[in-house]
């Protein structure tokens, strides 16, 4: 048994069952064997791979939108560069390259990854190591502790693995699904024995998911946004307006698996609510552009002329990547459209590229 699974049986033992926000949080994070805290779980020998390690055109677009979007600012003298979540540093790296297309804006920018895994951010450490910048990266664990001032943020593949409550609509009403033991000493699924929830009508057996965590952070990134200047962009898979349905899920080596098998063990994550999203930031004062589908996004941004430039300098092995990895980021069947993004940015800020039409 891992040690993270002992750990879930003597906090149940000692509680009662853990809401799934609770065991999710356990699993990924807890500094005695969490998921994210011990591993390096991406790229083609991990367990999943993300837009960024597909390919560098992605990060570059971000890089450049982030340019124009710190241009819309006013060209503020130093803005904050801030990753949350910023797995291998591989975005953050091929964002800041690309930043050498504008210079002023590379002279400005202050890079800060927020990461709460050691290992992963020994990664980062390494990856950007290797660039040449005028400033040198920040860490924080905490988007709290991220230094005033003005701020261009992006997020990828960062909410979906943020905590989410579940509830279950029964014959008697809306009520929390909790993880206890079951009776062979692994984990399942129960109900809270009292109605925890007021939420509206839907069929029986429906699931209602919310992530407070999430809701709390982008309410905040809305905040410091309309207070002190600037831009986010948050692209993850998840819905456009906020429904019924079960999205929780986990991974390990590119397969589903048990989300309830091998605690500490696989990655879990689950659809991000991109209207509850959208709601929480206006709350704290941001204006938001989307939830627009990643395929539209970054064709709106030219990722089509990117890729052609590449093909006009590559040998044909590299011709056939080039092309896998663009079908793969833009096309409906892959990420184009399960993967979305939106944009928060400071009251009175013009819409950010690629959201034009949204």
């Amino acid at each position: 048994m891992s040690e993270i699974s002992t750990l879930l049986q003597e906090r149940i033992a000692e509680d009662g069952p853990l809401t799934v926000a609770e065991y999710m949080g356990i699993a990924l994070t807890h500094h005695r064997g969490g998921y994210y805290m011990t591993r390096d779980p991406f790229g083609t020998a991990g367990d999943f791979i993300t837009a960024p390690e597909i390919s560098q055109m992605f990060g570059e677009l971000i890089g450049l939108w982030c340019a124009v979007a710190w241009q819309s600012m006013g060209m503020p003298e130093t803005v904050n560069l801030v990753e949350l979540g910023p797995g291998r540093g591989t975005l953050m790296a091929d964002a800041l390259r690309a930043a050498r297309a504008v210079p002023a804006f590379q002279k400005a920018v202050r890079p800060h990854l927020v990461e709460i895994s050691p290992t992963l951010t020994a990664v980062q450490k390494e990856t950007l190591g290797r660039l040449d910048l005028p400033h040198a990266p920040t860490w924080s664990e905490t988007f709290a502790e991220v230094p005033e001032g003005p701020m261009i943020l992006f997020a990828n593949e960062f909410f979906d693995a943020l905590p989410i409550r579940q509830f279950e609509r029964t014959d008697e009403g809306w009520f929390e699904r909790l993880v206890t033991v079951d009776p062979a000493g692994g984990f399942c699924f129960t109900l809270a024995r009292e109605e925890t929830a007021r939420l509206g009508p839907a069929p029986e057996g429906s699931i209602q998911e919310m992530s407070p965590e999430s809701l709390n952070l982008v309410k905040t990134i809305g905040e410091r946004l309309a207070a002190q200047g600037g831009a986010a962009l948050i692209i993850d898979y998840g819905h456009g307006e906020s429904g019924y349905g079960d999205t929780l899920q986990a991974v390990r080596g590119q397969e589903y698996a048990d989300v309830l098998g091998q605690p500490g063990d696989v990655d879990l994550t689950a659809h991000v609510d991109f209207e509850a999203l959208a709601d929480a930031a206006e709350m704290g004062g941001g204006r938001c552009f989307g939830p627009i589908a990643q395929g539209h996004f970054l064709m709106a941004l030219g990722i089509e002329m990117r890729a052609q430039a590449l093909l006009d300098k590559a040998n044909e092995a590299q011709r056939r990547e080039i092309m896998t990895a663009h079908h793969r980021l833009v096309h409906p069947d892959e990420m184009g459209l399960l993967f979305k993004a939106l944009a928060v940015v400071a009251p009175g800020m013009a819409c950010p590229p690629g959201f034009e039409a949204s």
